[in-house]
């Protein structure tokens, strides 16, 4: 006993390493700054677009839970139109796989949420803590007063950012300047301060602290992409050839300071200056190749530009491009099979949704027979069912309707006290009707009839008619 050696632990996980990025200016920076300010531009003013409407509330976008139903602009989406959703998802879905096949994971380096938000926490971080260098010194230092001003002011920030952004989606589901008042006043319902704190808190823990990790570990997009490439996909790659050259990359000393005198040398013309590596947000180094790590942003296209304009050499050491361009020096095909379907499909879809909503009923009416009892037997001998009847006036206006009958010999409607209905806009309403007939006209089993909703004085709706069945002993 007393001779054991006590073996040394195994991590199995390396530790998480901080990541500064650096800022970078070109051309797929502005891009990005660009798609940043319309998507904060959409979603942090849009609840607050008044849109007017002949009836509800005049917000552009609202999504009322309350009278169930969805505003967006003069389209108004109801319970039944949930397919809807269903036809968006899948176009969503298509769409997505449609721009990796051609442009790779352009989503994740432009559009996602994830990477949208980061951009401004680092924005964030880069204006209190200053540039990548002054963040790394500030990390290492011991705690004084100066690194606890600026930590605590990052994280305030932070906060107030992720705040405002659980806030404003809270704004979409009431009246955003009633509901606005009504948050601070303290008299708004409770799921909105659940709401809004959920959201800060995921908005500051993603975007502050966990950043490239969602990425490379939470998102499942990176791990079917490569169900999405091909050889002609366009991929963020690193031209080895010209940047290696025989004897690899090489510093810009004073005796390798030309093409010329490189390539004699037998060295490529990457002066390993580390710019592309400290500019990206996953910290990887493209120079090793396509990695699960890469969003595809381009900020490595940007800083390796920067240095090759600097040195006045040509551009595209890396740059957007594609396997097939890299091993066969040949232009990627835009349109081949895959492409091709995945593009059909989505024409398909959005034709079938733009039909779909452009005919839009405005009037739905639902009828199911009562089965408890299914028929009951009259004291003058007489068949009597019921069933329930589910309105939905879907117009601007009110709705007057008379039913009838067809298809029911001898049959006898009963609504009641009621000789016609009259809903008013965007108003539901549920009904009992009662149909009587004689056994003797009709014989035994079930017979299909067809219930008539005839509206007046609206030449823009025509008759509305609905099958039901009527059953005798």
């Amino acid at each position: 006993m007393e001779n054991e050696q006590v073996q040394p632990v195994e991590h199995l996980y390396e530790a998480r390493k901080s990541i500064f990025p650096r800022s970078v200016k070109g051309r797929f920076r502005d891009l990005k700054w660009g798609i940043l300010a319309l998507a904060y531009g959409v979603y942090f003013l849009l609840p607050w677009l008044r849109w007017e409407r002949d009836t509800g509330r005049d917000q552009a976008v609202l999504f009322d839970l309350v009278g169930r139903k969805f505003y967006l602009f003069d389209l108004t989406v109801y319970p039944q139109d949930i397919f809807w959703l269903a036809g968006f998802l899948m176009l969503a879905a298509y769409l997505l796989f449609f721009v990796t096949g051609i442009a790779g994971r352009v989503f994740c380096g432009y559009f996602c949420f994830q990477t949208l938000w980061t951009d401004v926490f680092v924005l964030v971080e880069r204006l209190v803590q200053g540039e990548r260098p002054a963040r790394i010194r500030l990390s290492k230092q011991k705690w004084n007063a100066e690194k606890i001003l600026k930590i605590s002011t990052t994280h305030l920030l932070w906060l107030l950012v992720s705040f405002i952004t659980g806030l404003s989606f809270v704004l979409y589901w009431g009246n955003a300047p009633e509901l606005f008042g009504d948050f601070f006043s303290l008299q708004a319902p409770f799921a909105a301060y659940a709401t809004a704190l959920f959201l800060t808190a995921t908005t500051y823990v993603m975007a502050g602290h966990a950043r490239e990790q969602v990425c490379t570990y939470m998102c499942p997009y990176s791990r079917f992409q490569s169900a999405m490439f091909d050889s002609d996909s366009l991929i963020v790659s690193y031209d080895a050839k010209r940047g290696e050259g025989d004897k690899g990359r090489a510093r810009a000393g004073r005796n390798l300071k030309t093409r010329e005198v490189r390539a004699e040398a037998g060295v490529g013309d990457c002066i390993d200056c580390g710019y592309c590596v400290q500019v990206c947000p996953t910290g990887i180094d493209i120079r090793n190749g396509l990695q699960i790590q890469c969003i595809s942003c381009a900020l490595c296209i940007d800083a390796c530009d920067t240095i090759m304009d600097s040195l006045e050499w040509p551009r595209g050491l890396v740059a957007y491009t594609s396997e097939r361009q890299v091993s066969e020096g040949k232009r990627a095909r835009l349109l081949r099979p895959k492409v091709l379907g995945y593009f059909a499909v989505l024409m398909i879809i959005v034709t079938a949704l733009v039909w779909s909503v452009s005919h839009q009923q405005k009037f739905d009416m639902t009828i199911s027979q009562v089965r408890q009892p299914l028929f009951v037997t009259l004291s003058d001998g007489r068949i009597q069912n019921s069933y329930e009847i589910k309105m939905n006036n879907k117009t601007g206006a009110n709705l007057m309707l008379a039913f009838s009958l067809d298809g029911l010999p001898g049959a006898e409607l009963d609504m009641g006290k009621f000789q016609a209905i009259i809903l008013a806009p965007e108003q539901r309403l549920r009904l009992t009707a009662r149909v009587r007939s004689h056994p003797d006209l009709l014989g035994e089993g079930s017979h299909s009839f067809v219930f008539r909703a005839t509206p007046f004085k609206r030449d823009d709706l025509q008759e509305f008619m609905q099958n039901a069945v009527f059953t005798t002993p």
